[in-house]
């Protein structure tokens, strides 16, 4: 799968650590820091501005432009760090896949995190080379490909930034008068100042889950399929395990294992999924913890985070165990404030089987994800009212 394995190494601090840098220091690098650390491992965190939450807990933090290759390059050979790890797409992969050639691992590899970000060079692997069903695309460049992209789709269809994350600069165009608006969105949205958007068939889906997907020295393992509610592209809640047929599992876990298979490394990959009556659909896939992975921090034996971790250290990872059914709801910001206070911890604790994670960003944009409440019950249904309650309690002052 294309890294050593496993050796013993010495504690932090010292010049005789294993070193992981991770670029992209938000609430998922937050949690993989702490999972690495918990392994004696010394940990760097970067990331695009100062307070982000993997600084508050990393060895070291640096603020850079990730899309600045030659910065990126500089503070890579300062450091030398024995695993790169990206956490976000906006980043400047090409340098990647230089310092790989160089020697240098890149988690799950250089080329997963180039293909991921593009929408476009996943889409095509996963439809064009691996055969996977998909939902028909196609892309455009400019306002007048995309009017003639929407004209052969059919609407409603969607329409996504070549280049975005969590959902930002995606809409569906739901009739031709709406591709001016949805080319707007995409502009505004997109990362790495690329003008090119991906036009998808609007798929009559009955749900959408993700299915974590770890590639490890003991082999692919799956983590119990999750469950979960988007808007605009980010999500808004999720649950575990979803409930599937034997025949939908067993394609799902096909899709995920082709794909992940195909991008290689070690490390977790969360694959979303179209669930409809007749079919399974790829949608995306990301190389690292998911968001709506957040529930297995009260669901399974190892999160997504700690099984990351394993994994890219070249450590075993017998089993998964699925401990108890649970869900996930987030708290997200409505508007833009510099000075602010989480309240309403202290009653979403005072419920039973609930956990609390406040993320600690720095200020707060419309939309923003400020925390999660993680519960769990004896049913999903439970767990998803109990995660909706806890979050309730919650606000942003």
């Amino acid at each position: 799968m294309g890294q050593a394995r496993f050796s013993p190494y010495g504690p932090p601090l010292t010049g005789k650590a294993r070193k992981l840098l991770l670029l992209g220091s938000g609430e998922l690098g937050k949690e993989v820091v702490i999972e690495a650390q918990r392994l004696g491992v010394e940990t760097v965190a970067v990331d695009r501005y100062e307070g982000a939450p993997a600084f508050h807990v990393a060895h070291r933090s640096y603020v850079i432009d990730m899309l600045d290759g030659e910065a990126l390059r500089s503070l890579i050979e300062k450091e030398k760090p024995d695993l790169i790890v990206p956490e976000i797409e906006a980043i400047a992969t090409q340098t990647l896949v230089e310092l790989e050639d160089e020697g240098y691992v890149v988690v799950p590899t250089a080329n997963a995190a180039r293909l991921t970000m593009d929408r476009e060079g996943i889409r095509r692997l996963a439809a064009e080379t691996l055969g996977l069903p998909t939902a028909r695309y196609a892309f455009a460049d400019s306002l007048d490909e995309l009017r003639a992209a929407v004209a052969d789709i059919g609407t409603p269809c969607v329409v996504k930034p070549i280049m975005s994350s969590s959902g930002k600069g995606q809409s569906v165009c739901k009739t031709p008068e709406d591709v001016e608006a949805c080319w707007t969105i995409a502009m505004e949205g997109g990362r790495a100042k690329k003008a090119r958007v991906i036009v998808e068939e609007f798929i009559r889906f009955d749900s959408e889950i993700t299915m974590l997907t770890v590639r490890s020295i003991s082999g692919t393992a799956f983590c119990a399929p999750i469950g979960h509610v988007q808007k605009d592209g980010d999500y808004i809640e999720s649950w575990q395990p979803h409930e599937m047929t034997e025949a939908q599992l067993a394609e799902a876990q096909r899709i995920a294992k082709a794909v992940t298979d195909a991008l290689g490394g070690y490390g977790l990959y969360g694959v979303e999924l179209f669930l409809a009556p007749d079919k399974v659909y790829f949608s995306e896939v990301s190389p690292r913890p998911h968001d709506t992975g957040l529930v297995t921090l009260g669901t399974q034996d190892l999160s997504e985070f700690a099984l990351h971790v394993r994994a890219i250290l070249g450590l075993p990872v017998p089993t998964i165990r699925l401990l108890t059914p649970g869900a996930s709801r987030t708290l997200k910001a409505s508007d833009a404030r510099e000075a602010f206070v989480v309240t309403g911890i202290d009653k979403a604790l005072a419920l039973p089987n609930t956990q609390v994670r406040v993320f600690g960003k720095p200020v707060t944009t419309p939309g923003r994800r400020m925390a999660v409440a993680v519960a769990t019950a004896d049913t999903v249904e439970g767990a998803r009212a109990a995660a909706a309650d806890a979050a309730g309690c919650l606000r942003i002052e």
